[in-house]
């Protein structure tokens, strides 16, 4: 199978550890990543936030390039898909904003294909019994919190999971042989950018989430979304020094990563070396590093 790649903004830059262990992933389940040349920022969030079209239009441009090659997108950033997709159906469902997109970009998307997400492409598609037969280094029971965020499978009608009780990344962990633990946040929202802009008001909103993580027993999170992984990872020091009473040393995991390490590639291939918060403890505690 063969897609067009989406890195975005992210997966080159702050989210390189995704770009290392999705192209490991991918090579391991025998999926073609073919980057899509002169791709252009989706603009999720500041695009669609200023105008309408210029929501669309941004990742319809991509939508088009890769429709050129005859390629379906596959875009890892939760942030990308979402904006992808949401231009995809608009596309599909109106002639007239499909003639507007395409006076725009000056470009003829016509919605041929479509754009997945990673974990689609990785779990759904793949299948779960594939992961199973590729994994070597099983997780060994290590309780997982999977947390899907807020815009990876919504809103309802462009996401690919349920939106309230997505279960597609804790299928995949229960099939590398971690236990996914249940919790009841796992599709609440990070705060995205609010941590830098609104600190105090976003702070909370990952303390809450780590908080109810550790509360149901979990030893790490995994995640499908650069944004969610920095809030999680990077604000967790944050938290320690300005939040009575938080001691946070809770280590988050790219879906990706997990997948790489049970596929048997050494974690610091995969990336897991970059991280903010230290995760050998628990690799070493499952035979993992």
């Amino acid at each position: 199978m063969k897609y067009a790649y989406y890195p975005g903004c992210s997966l080159h830059s702050t989210g390189i550890e995704y770009d290392m262990s999705s192209q490991l992933v991918a090579g391991k389940l025998g999926v073609e990543l073919k980057e899509i040349p002169d791709w252009n920022c989706c603009g999720a969030s500041a695009g669609h936030t200023t105008n309408h079209l210029l929501g669309l239009a941004l990742p319809a441009r991509n939508l088009a390039i890769a429709e050129k090659e005859g390629l379906d997108v596959m875009a890892p950033c939760a942030s990308c898909y979402n904006r992808m997709k949401t231009s995809e159906v608009a596309v599909k469902s109106s002639q007239e904003t499909k003639a507007r997109v395409a006076e725009v970009t000056e470009m003829e998307y016509e919605g041929k294909v479509g754009v997945k997400s990673a974990l689609e492409v990785f779990v759904k598609d793949a299948g779960l019994d594939t992961i199973k037969s590729l994994t070597v280094k099983n997780l060994g029971g290590m309780k997982i919190a999977a947390y899907y965020g807020c815009l990876l499978v919504r809103p309802v009608g462009i996401g690919f999971d349920d939106p309230e009780n997505p279960m597609t990344m804790d299928d995949m962990v229960t099939a590398l042989g971690g236990e996914a633990v249940d919790w009841p946040f796992k599709t609440e929202c990070c705060g995205a950018s609010l941590p830098t802009a609104r600190e105090k008001v976003g702070l909370k909103l990952v303390y809450d989430i780590l908080t109810i993580a550790q509360s149901v027993g979990a030893e790490a999170v995994v995640t499908a979304c650069p944004l969610c992984f920095m809030n999680l990872d990077m604000r967790q020091n944050d938290l320690n020094k300005k939040v009575d009473n938080a001691n946070f040393h809770l280590p988050i995991f790219y879906f990706t990563e997990l997948m790489a390490i049970a596929f048997g590639e050494k974690p610091a291939k995969a990336g897991v070396g970059k991280h903010f918060v230290d995760t050998s403890s628990v690799l070493a505690k499952y035979n993992l590093k």
